[in-house]
């Protein structure tokens, strides 16, 4: 239920104690007996408040440990590159973590402007550093009262996960432990060196986005970093690259007082959400094109003023169609990834390209091989996460890039003279209009736990709110990976269950195109279809 709240300025009982917040950070020390104070690796790093005992410096200092212990065992040599993001956990940890990286002689590269660090800078540092790896202090889009920590491995995207299931065990082990065997120096004597993460990405950029094409058009953008960590990147890019680029709001707060409630009634930097993007909503006449990225700049945002705030889903569509078009150097057997929960429009877009759809699990990791070797020219997940090629077909990132994907939808504008939510709208003309939903369901620990080992055939159902089902999926049709879940499909419809990693709730995904009636039809029968087979 959305809060009444929702899309309101936050008022000063809305905002996180920042002291408060870092004091439990050091003085909380997690039970490994208790299974939420226990490391944590989701499908973007550990993550969780430190008021909770969820992410303390003993879990900073252990998976810092783990992480050392990892590269050692998979012949790791190279400089590991550190980001951080802004919210008020992240400094803290960074400290911890410097503190036990120095006492593994691992050489550690930060940044040399003593600035914030978006994750997609991070992902290009390492792939322009062959033999590097990297970790992110951020919980993303999460709250200001959560912390988060993520790992990325010498390929520049997100773990895998071998990789993160070795590090949780080895830092809870090491927590059980009493943290004894973790290597610590104090941290005047945590040597680092530096890098210009700003600089090496931002002049980069043209070599992924027709900036020219941009700057020539005159389009005027409006950016807006949320609070996070692309807010001295978006003044770098306009004055670097000669753009009429308007920094919408150039403030950095850790309790992110300046923005509003998201659908729940939590501040978060979500910018997919229409009520935390609702400023920028309301402001979107202002500009040609408004943006804005969550605290990493893993996730993008795009505004017009003819269409608000785009769904996720259908500027997804948009960015296929427009750069499968106008990417002549990218090879031409190229497949376009996206997740199994994102929209069946993809799929009848990329028919339409002639192109092939490879279809993953949810979660980034599974796009990587793909974006590095060139095989998949664009991944993208329904959460507003993406990442394509450079123009000339090599890779740029292997983690999400909200700046490129945020600067894309002024590139089709300007190339194509229509905006992005315009193009979304001939789309439909051709394709139709689905109706799109994730709703979740109540669940026990052990129903989740069923739900992620499901097989097709405990589905025992025929038809899905009055059409044949035609397939019933447990793993990805594109990389043969487990969903963890199930995916059920008919000839206009499909819905997906998976359980939720840090609620009692699993999350169905569903999707119409026969209008919002049928797909809350197909809702509805979807909790009966997962509840049978739980049984």
């Amino acid at each position: 239920m959305t809060h009444e709240r929702a899309g309101q300025p936050a008022q000063p009982a809305d905002l996180v104690d920042v002291a408060r917040l870092v004091t439990a950070y050091y003085a909380l020390h997690p039970d490994p007996a208790e299974v939420g104070q226990r490391v944590a690796f989701g499908t973007s790093g550990h993550r969780g408040s430190s008021l909770n005992t969820a992410f303390n410096e003993d879990h900073i200092l252990a998976t810092s440990q783990a992480i050392c212990e990892y590269r050692a065992g998979q012949g790791i040599t190279g400089p590991l590159f550190l980001g951080v993001d802004t919210h008020a956990l992240s400094e803290p940890a960074r400290v911890s973590a410097l503190e036990v990286f120095a006492a593994n002689g691992v050489t550690v590269l930060a940044d040399s402007r003593d600035g914030y660090t978006p994750t997609p800078a991070v992902s290009h540092a390492i792939l322009t550093h062959p033999g590097s790896d990297g970790v992110v202090v951020t919980p993303s889009h999460n709250p200001p009262g959560d912390g988060g920590f993520k790992y990325n491995p010498p390929n520049g995207g997100p773990a895998d996960t071998e990789a993160t299931s070795w590090i949780q065990d080895r830092a809870n082990e090491l927590i059980a432990g009493g943290l004894r065997e973790v290597r610590r120096v104090p941290y005047a004597r945590a040597a680092f060196e530096r890098y210009d993460f700003l600089g090496n990405y931002v002049d980069d950029l043209p070599n992924v986005v027709d900036l020219d094409a941009i700057r020539s058009a005159g389009v005027r953008i409006g950016a807006d970093p949320l609070g996070g960590a692309s807010v001295a990147y978006w003044g770098e890019i306009a004055e670097r690259h000669n753009l009429d680029l308007t920094v919408v709001n150039p403030l950095v707060d850790a309790t992110w007082r300046f923005m509003t409630l998201d659908w729940d009634g939590k501040i978060r930097m979500d910018c997919s959400s229409p009520y935390a993007m609702a400023s920028l909503i309301a402001n979107r006449f202002s500009y040609d094109i408004s943006t804005g990225n969550d605290a990493d700049a893993d996730r993008h945002g795009v505004v017009t003023p003819d269409g608000g705030l785009l769904n996720p889903n259908h500027y997804l569509a948009v960015a296929i169609s427009y750069l499968y078009g106008h990417r002549p150097g990218w090879p031409s057997g190229a497949s376009v990834g996206k997740t199994l929960v994102s929209s069946s429009m993809i799929d009848r877009v990329v028919t339409s390209l002639g192109r092939q759809l490879t279809e993953v699990p949810v979660g980034f990791k599974w796009f990587v091989p793909g974006l590095l070797d060139g095989s998949l020219a664009f991944g993208g997940e329904e959460s507003a996460g993406a990442s394509f090629l450079r123009r000339d077909g090599s890779v740029w990132t292997t983690d999400k890039d909200g700046i490129i994907l945020a600067l894309l939808a002024s590139e089709i504008l300007a190339v194509t003279g229509r905006s992005p939510s315009e193009h979304y709208a001939a789309l439909t003309e051709s394709f139709g209009a689905p109706a799109y939903a994730r709703v979740d369901a109540p669940a026990t620990r052990e129903e989740k736990a069923v739900l992620a080992k499901l097989s097709a055939s405990q589905v025992t159902a025929s038809t899905l709110a009055g059409e044949p089902i035609t397939s019933i999926l447990t793993s990805a049709p594109g990389n043969g990976a487990e969903l963890g879940g199930v995916k059920v499909s008919t000839e206009n419809a499909w819905f997906a269950a998976r359980p939720s990693g840090t609620e009692d709730v699993y999350k169905i995904y569903a999707e119409s195109f026969l209008g919002a009636d049928h797909l809350a039809l197909v809702q509805e029968e979807a909790r009966a279809v997962v509840s049978a087979a739980l049984k």
